[in-house]
């Protein structure tokens, strides 16, 4: 049976969605969810000879120094997956310095390529982000009039006391507590625009109108040209619980901009001749997002979701729901990088380092740019198919895996006495607190197939 058809599932998934069926006493092969995946040879991926290899490494290294210093935060950061890229790391670090043919190596020698898709989906999906270099000023001005918030006090996650800095993305209850204990949603978008947080105090700055608030939201990172020339770094703290809807797809919706030219640099053209009917767009967006002053000078680039350093060209945001942070994906793609026109060839292993709550699947990642004005072109143009190797540690090969995995039991003779037994659902959770309702709540993971077990950055 082709090792495709052996590998194609779509199988149920614990906490966090991330599979946690590897290899164990009775060896399993690792599986994914709503997944299609094949391993391939080193030699039969396209572009992997010509990368630069070095590069990868000394990026891959950057989520090595966070994996080896700082405790795994939340479920989906555990497991064997985890455990392995920890393993590796640790040989990584060990390792360095590295040459180009060294660092070839050390990848071929220590992971497994596994071409992975969403089931049905023929290649994956690539767009493209930026951090934005924004006019600002410390205090409201004539010119300078919308906020740029901190995360206000009352904002809540359901279940936990302390939410620290590390704010959960995705898969949580966020509201605003009322009394000891009833959520309610929080404010929206069009709710905040019109002052819900007014007298809190919770301005890290102003911007010149709500578009630029917009954009810097959407990419999760901003550097804030205050007008005396200091510049102000500021990165995503955390969200307001709604769920995010871009605003590119709602002016296509109402065919204020076609598909076929929907760009960042669009959107905002669009949005600074149409004040008006922007502010209405805009607030189709229920989602908003709240930032923190970070300690970066103005060299540093901005900091991912996992706590690296991200690297223009080589970070990529990606679904933390199925991905760990440090995962290494080998990308090929034809992409816009010079025009309009998806000329350039892009074979390049890149490292999954920050999420976004538009990227969601599998194969589905984000390009990180770099800063300014030629990063925003160049990510805004970006929306491309393009195929997905994941570099898996290779103790946890499906193949080597799937040789080890035990052949079914022998069916029982007809003649043969049958017992009949029950047991209890190792799944079931016994709900002792109820839970509002009223909160916006992402969707739960599908009801489990009959096979075997197995990005804040936001999109316009």
């Amino acid at each position: 049976m082709p090792a495709r058809l052996c590998c194609l599932v779509a199988v149920l998934i614990g906490l966090g969605g991330v599979v946690l069926a590897a290899r164990s006493a009775a060896t399993e092969p690792i599986k994914f969810a709503d997944s299609q995946y094949e391993p391939v040879a080193w030699a039969d991926i396209d572009g992997w000879a010509g990368d630069d290899h070095a590069a990868a490494f000394s990026t891959f290294l950057a989520s090595c120094r966070v994996i080896a210093t700082t405790k795994q935060r939340v479920v989906r950061d555990s497991g064997p997956v985890a455990d392995g890229l920890k393993d590796v790391c640790t040989k990584a670090l060990a390792a360095i310095p590295l040459d180009d043919d060294g660092a070839r190596k050390f990848f071929e020698d220590n992971f497994s390529p596994v071409r992975i898709n969403k089931i049905g989906d023929a290649q994956g999906f690539l767009t493209g982000y930026y951090e934005p270099i924004i006019e600002g000023s410390r205090v409201p001005t004539g010119e300078f009039t919308a906020p740029l918030y901190r995360r206000p006090p009352n904002l809540v996650v359901s279940g936990r006391r302390k939410l620290g800095d590390a704010f959960p993305s995705k898969g949580v209850k966020v509201g605003r507590r009322v009394g000891r204990r009833k959520i309610v949603p929080y404010y929206d978008r069009g709710e905040i625009e019109d002052g819900a947080l007014d007298g809190w105090h919770l301005e890290i700055c102003y911007l010149h109108d709500q578009v630029d608030v917009l954009f810097a939201q959407i990419q999760g990172s901003a550097r804030i040209r205050l007008e005396d020339g200091t510049i102000l770094r500021v990165n995503y703290d955390s969200h307001n619980g709604w769920p995010y809807t871009p605003v590119g797809r709602v002016l296509i919706q109402r065919n204020l901009i076609s598909k076929d030219e929907m760009s960042m640099d669009r959107i905002r053209q669009w949005m600074e001749a149409n004040p008006d009917e922007a502010k209405d767009v805009r607030r189709q967006n229920k989602s908003y997002v709240f930032f923190r002053i970070t300690d970066l000078s103005t060299e540093d680039e901005a900091i991912g979701a996992e706590g690296a350093p991200l690297v223009p060209g080589r970070s990529i945001a990606v679904d933390h729901a199925l991905h760990i942070y440090g995962t290494p994906f080998f990308i090929a793609a034809d992409l816009p990088l010079t025009n309009d026109k998806a000329g350039t060839k892009f074979r390049r292993l890149m490292i999954g380092q920050d999420t976004g709550s538009a990227i969601v699947g599998p194969a589905r990642a984000d390009i990180y740019f770099g800063a300014g004005d030629e990063a925003a072109r160049m990510a805004g143009r970006i929306k491309n198919p393009g195929d997905f190797i994941m570099l898996l540690p290779r103790d946890l090969d499906p193949v080597e895996a799937g040789r080890d995995t035990p052949l079914p039991p022998e069916r029982p003779s007809a003649f043969g006495s049958v017992s009949v037994s029950t047991m209890d659902d190792p799944t079931a959770v016994d709900e002792t607190e109820p839970q509002p309702a009223a909160v916006p709540a992402a969707k739960p993971p599908p009801p489990p197939a009959a096979v075997p077990r197995r990005k804040q950055r936001q999109q316009p």
